[in-house]
């Protein structure tokens, strides 16, 4: 069965439920989803509590291997993707010297408290890593009818949320990021199954 691995932060839980709404458009289209989530890192400056609510587990460099797509998402930091997710990215150094995830699909997704606070910028930002990895970056396009409609979250660029903590996603929020996961999932089923990879 074709593999996409839905890699995330977060902090608050609002991206953890955008990764939710992605792996149910992947699962929709007929692929797995894979849900892995990055360890915090030891300090905490701001004194702020981590979310305790997420139960998947910590990625694996074999997750990475294994995968046929990627779906990469973090909260907005300062316009870029949150520290414990690029501290990982970082140290993905022996996946792009062996070419493991040259051509394989990938999108981006984040949420933020504030309507012009950055997720563009942080989407934007996300997909520089994975160009370097030669990955094929997918973004949502002007078809999903939701992207004209959304008084919150979501772009062309990808999924993203724009609320407080403990909120739900409003229903464009939701379709749009099943939408970046059915296309994601066809295209990772394409590299699957046509490339033999």
């Amino acid at each position: 069965m074709t593999k996409v691995l839905v890699l995330y932060y977060s902090r608050s839980g609002n991206t953890r439920k955008l990764a939710q709404q992605i792996a149910r458009g992947i699962e929709a289209q007929g692929a797995e989803a894979i849900l892995r989530t990055v360890p915090e890192l030891p300090a905490y400056p701001d004194g702020q509590v981590p979310d305790t609510t997420a139960k998947d587990p910590f990625v694996t460099r074999q997750d990475l291997l294994d995968c046929h797509g990627l779906a990469l998402g973090s909260p907005v930091r300062f316009g870029n993707m949150a520290a414990p997710l690029k501290q990982f990215i970082d140290s993905t150094s022996g996946e792009w010297l062996s070419g493991a995830l040259i051509d394989k699909p990938a999108a981006v997704f984040g949420a933020g408290s504030m309507l012009h606070g950055g997720q563009e910028t942080t989407l934007l930002t996300m997909t520089v890593p994975l160009l370097h990895h030669g990955m094929v970056l997918l973004g949502v396009p002007h078809s999903e009818r939701a992207l004209h409609t959304t008084q919150g979250g979501g772009s062309p660029y990808g999924a993203s949320s724009v609320a407080e903590p403990n909120l739900p996603l409003i229903a464009d929020e939701k379709q749009i990021a099943k939408t970046l996961g059915q296309r994601l999932a066809r295209f990772a089923q394409t590299f699957h199954h046509h490339l033999g990879q």
